[in-house]
Parts: C-alpha cells; structure tokens; sequence
C-alpha cells in the first residue's frame, strides 16, 4: 500500500520536475531604450506617445470612417482572426492533455451460438438456437505529467496563441496605414489632376491667342506649333493622373472589403490630402518596444520555442500514465452468463537505452530556439532602423516641399511676366513658353512631394506601430 501511496504521489512533483529551461525574456527586450531616437526634425516631438488613433491627428471625419470601416471589415484581418481562433483551439487541445481520457464502448449482437466438437459423439452442437448478446466497457487513461511533457506542451501552445495575436495586431497595423495611405493618394492625385488641368487649361488659352494674332499676321506659324505642342504636353499628363487617382481608389475598396462602385462617395471627393494638425508624436525607443506587435509576436515565439525544449527533452524520461477498464458482457445463451470484469494500475513507458532519436529531437528544439532569438533581436534593429529611416525621410520631405512651394510660387510669377512682356512686345514668345514650361514642371514636382510626404508620414505612423488596439 505504501508503494502504491507513493506512485499515485508522484503526480504532485510534476511542477517540481518539468524538465527544459525556463524561459525568461532576452536581455534586448529589458535593456534601456529610453533615449530619443537619432534622426530629429521640425514638426517632431520625441516627448509624446504615439496616440492609439493617429489618424484622428489629421482631424478628417472622412478618414476617421474609412479607417474604422477597413478595421471591420478588411479581408486580411479576418484570415488573422481565423488564425488566432486557431491557435486559441490548439492551446484547448493542449490543455485537455491534463485531464485524463476516457473511452466507452457498447454493442448489442444476435445470433446462433454453437458448440464444435463438443460432448460424448463431438461434433457440432446447438446452444439453443438463436440468441441475443450484450456487452459495455469503459476505459480511463491518465498521463501523469511527471517530467512536464504535457506543462511545456501548455505553456509552448499558449505563446503561440499569444504570437498568432500579435501577427493579427500587425495586420490591423498594416491595414490602417494602407488604408490612410490610398486614401492621401487618391487625395494627392485628385489635386495633380487638378493643376494639370489649370495648365492645360491656359496652355489652350495661350494656344487660342496664338492663333488669333497669326491670323491678323501678328506672328509665324512658328509660334503657333510652340504654342500647340506646349497645350498637347500639358494634355497629355491628365489622363495618367486621372488614372492612378482611380487606382488609388480602386487600392482603398479592397482595403474596405468592398467593391470600387461601394466607396464612399466623400473620399471620392477628396481634392487635397489632409496634413496634421500639430507636430508628429513619436515617443521613444521604450514606447517603440512596448507598442510594435511585431516584436511582441518575435518574443512570443521565442517562448514557445524555448518550451519546446522541455517538450522534446521530456522524452528522455518515462511516461507514467494510470489506465483503468471494465466491462460488462451478458449473453442469452449461456445460463448464468453475465460477467464484469475490470483492471486498474499504472502502466510506465521509456525509450530505453535507445535514446538517441530524444536527444536528436533536443539539439533541434535548441536550434530552434537559438534561431528564434536571433529573429528577435534582429527585430528589435529592424523596428529601430524602420523608425530612423522614416523619421529622415520625413525631415527631407518636409524641406523639399518648402523649395518647390517656393519654387513653384516663383515659376508662376515668372510666367505671368513673361507674358505681360510678350503682350507689350517686348519679348519673344519663346520667353513666354520657357517660362510656361517652367511653371508647369514645378506645379508637377509640387503635387508629387505632396504626396511623397503625406506617404512618408504613413511609413512613420506604422514604423512607431500605431493602431493595433484600436477596436
């Protein structure tokens, strides 16, 4: 009885007894990233959190619904979902490895039942016919998780479970600064189409004068083909930016789960992308490592992987697991036939002295592991490098917008003397054309750096990580 005490016991040490090392988070993950990050700008404040909605900082009711809707209902993010539902399963699976599994069995049979060889004469001989017959059993079996099998088994499950839920709050990342982003786009192009059209527009003014003042012998035909071929060159940048607005459309419907004709109506009318309200908040690395899911899902599976050492290594040690049985079997043939019977004990399992399939397994799950931290740190430098390269860009773009805006009020002036020049004689129509050239070129230049920043913003916003926890 005391052996027996003591083997039911010992599922009580399991805890004491898990076999593979405990996991603790890498030194990178604790260190101090606390100091700002390197690259400064204007319109940057590194002492403020990115808040959980950064789109609300550009203050437009029109991305605030867009971004909402594509958060509800974007295609990627219920694969995420699904995913996660997943993973959330297999850690139930895992979990239900501690409780112990039963089995039940039945069954009802008819027949004739005869005796061979039986008697004084042998022979065959009949039992009485045709009978019926009847039997049940009911099964029990129990791991007791002595060595941690089933506990690291748990524990690698359930950081999965947590990894999978930080790739799908990568995905909500994703989709909100896509989402911004085709929204700016189908903004930045819908105010180039509409420069565009302004040039083309005096282009065929000029155009028009041109031809007037040939026809009263004014000027050559020289001047008309100038004038022409400057109209057509504006011309011929319209249908091109009318066509990426409508990819940029058509990019922001499959961002919503919907269909392009299903978009609504005032993100078509957008003619010019919003700019923030006030200075970008972009924290520091702390907040960084605390807010990118992308890290979280590194070290999530860094943990798991680190579980499954003690996963493989429990292979090293028996298994002990408690079966017990019984069954009932009742029979119409045989006088007296009932009968139960049961067994209970415990039933111990080794791969011994051939181990060396376990110890394979182990040196595997320890490279895995290896690898897994390697991944992460090289996501942390990622993170940190993504936020430094964004940050440069978005200090470049910024002072490169303020020449071309310069550029281009300078260009405008520059035609419209021209102009005045040629009007009073005092100047070729070739001035009037280099000058309109000028001012056509800059006004492109111009309305494509309005989108380069209003892009290099958005890689900012999902560099820092924003949005995934927003609901």
């Amino acid at each position: 009885m005391r052996k027996l005490a003591f083997v039911l016991a010992m599922p009580l040490l399991a805890t004491a007894c898990a076999v593979g090392p405990e996991y603790h988070a890498p030194a990178t993950a604790t260190a101090d990233w606390s100091e700002p990050f390197v690259t400064t700008a204007a319109k940057i404040d590194p002492t403020a959190d990115l808040p959980d909605d950064w789109w609300r900082l550009y203050r437009d009711p029109v991305l605030d619904d867009l971004v909402a809707r594509a958060l509800a209902a974007n295609a990627d993010l219920r694969v995420a979902a699904a995913n996660l539902q997943r993973a959330e399963a297999v850690l139930s699976e895992a979990r239900a490895g501690r409780l112990p599994s039963t089995t039940v069995t039945g069954g009802v049979s008819y027949g004739d039942v005869t005796q061979i060889g039986g008697g004084e004469q042998g022979g065959v001989t009949s039992l009485g016919g045709t009978q019926w017959s009847a039997n049940a059993g009911f099964g029990v079996d129990w791991e007791a998780d002595i060595f941690g099998r089933i506990g690291r088994t748990v524990e690698a499950a359930r950081a999965d479970a947590q990894a999978v839920e930080a790739a799908r709050d990568s995905v909500r990342v994703l989709v909100a600064a896509e989402t911004t982003r085709a929204y700016f786009n189908a903004c930045s192009y819908a105010f180039a189409l509409d420069l565009a059209r302004r040039s083309y527009a005096a282009s065929a003014d000029s155009l028009e004068l041109i031809e007037t003042l040939e026809r009263a012998g004014s000027v050559g035909m020289l001047d008309v083909e100038r004038a022409g071929a400057a109209a057509a060159a504006a011309r011929a940048d319209i249908p091109s930016l009318a066509g990426e607005r409508q990819a940029a459309l058509f990019e922001l419907a499959a961002l919503l789960g919907t269909t392009p004709d299903d978009v609504p109506e005032a993100a078509r009318q957008c003619e010019i992308p919003p700019t923030p309200i006030a200075d970008l908040p972009v924290g520091d690395g702390a907040a960084l490592l605390r807010r990118r899911p992308d890290l979280r899902e590194a070290e999530r599976r860094l943990a798991a992987d680190t579980a499954r050492i003690g996963v493989a290594m429990s292979d090293l040690y028996p298994t002990v697991s408690f079966t017990g049985l019984g069954s009932f079997f009742r029979s119409d043939a045989v006088r007296g036939g009932d009968s139960f019977s049961f067994s209970l004990g415990p039933l111990v399992s080794w791969n011994f002295p051939n181990a060396s399939v376990a110890r394979a397994r182990v040196r595997q799950a320890e490279a895995r592991q290896e690898a897994s931290l390697a991944v992460f740190d090289g996501t942390i430098l990622t993170a940190l490098k993504e936020v430094e390269q964004a940050l440069a860009r978005v200090a470049a773009a910024q002072k490169r917008l303020e020449s071309l805006e310069e550029a281009a009020t300078r260009a405008e002036r520059a035609y419209e003397f021209a102009e005045l020049r040629y009007r009073a004689g005092s100047a070729a129509y070739l001035d009037v054309l280099v000058a309109q050239a000028d001012l056509l070129d800059t006004r492109a230049l111009y309305a494509n750096q309005l989108r380069t920043l209003a892009s290099t913003r958005v890689d900012l916003f999902k560099a820092l990580g924003g949005g995934w926890h927003v609901e």
